[in-house]
């Protein structure tokens, strides 16, 4: 853990820095979600906030590792910049909304609901466009200075991440994440996922932390490059099938 971040801060230092800003900006939001609750649709308003700041603090010293192996430092740098940037973009509005006890997705409430929501959308839309042209140059750039394991498990993460972020297009139609019900039910600590209909986060949280548990599964189990192309079809497939039993508004942990 330690070399991972010498590596990261001497690689790309925006992004270790940006990583450790949303990190602390974490702490800060859990902290609250306990001693001012705020509550939205059942929990702490500031539980979502505390979640998304988590996940892209780990997105960001993630693609900060993997950019190493890339020649194009120029792409690289621009790149990070328009992570810090768009990414920012729905954290402030996230938290905003949150500070406001207001939902932050799929709010059609009022116009600056409608705004807020609309202004995120484009920005992780420009983002995750961003994020499919470092995908390319991964699978493009023919020598890496690193095990061609890793980088077979980085190119498959990246492919299966960025499939499902766009699966919030999904939600984006239904205008909800739950199957069955309306936003708001039963669910898991801190995730949230229902306990009781299907809910379409858990398939776009597996999705998208693809880009770390598969690089990693595959540094502690492959051998081969067939051994991760195992390890992510499974993956795939698993995520796939969370997909689908949502949509039929099948809860996650269903007996």
């Amino acid at each position: 853990m330690k070399y991972f971040f010498e590596t990261v801060k001497l690689k790309n230092e925006a992004l270790f820095y940006y990583g450790l800003i949303c990190f602390a900006a974490g702490i800060i939001f859990f902290v609250l979600s306990k001693i001012n609750p705020n509550p939205i649709l059942g929990i702490s308003g500031w539980i979502k906030p505390f979640k998304f700041c988590s996940s892209v603090a780990i997105m960001a010293w993630t693609m900060a590792y993997y950019m190493q192996f890339l020649e194009n430092t120029r792409q690289v740098s621009i790149y990070s910049w328009s992570l810090i940037i768009l990414l920012s973009v729905e954290l402030i509005l996230i938290a905003y909304q949150a500070s406001r006890g207001k939902i932050s997705h799929f709010n059609r409430e009022n116009t600056a609901g409608i705004i807020i929501f609309g202004a995120m959308g484009v920005a992780i839309t420009i983002f995750m466009l961003h994020t499919v042209y470092i995908a390319i140059l991964f699978f493009s750039q023919v020598k890496f200075d690193a095990p061609a394991v890793l980088i077979l498990s980085i190119r498959l993460s990246m492919v299966i991440m960025i499939l499902f972020a766009f699966e919030g297009f999904v939600m984006g139609a239904y205008m909800k994440h739950t199957v069955g019900a309306n936003d708001g039910s039963t669910g898991l600590p801190i995730v949230n996922w229902s306990t009781n209909y299907g809910d379409l986060r858990v398939a776009h949280f597996l999705g998208m932390h693809a880009l770390q548990l598969i690089p990693l599964i595959s540094y502690v189990l492959a051998k081969t490059r067939r051994d991760v192309i195992i390890i992510s079809a499974i993956y795939f497939v698993y995520v796939t099938y969370t997909l689908v039993q949502a949509l039929q508004g099948k809860p996650f942990l269903h007996k």
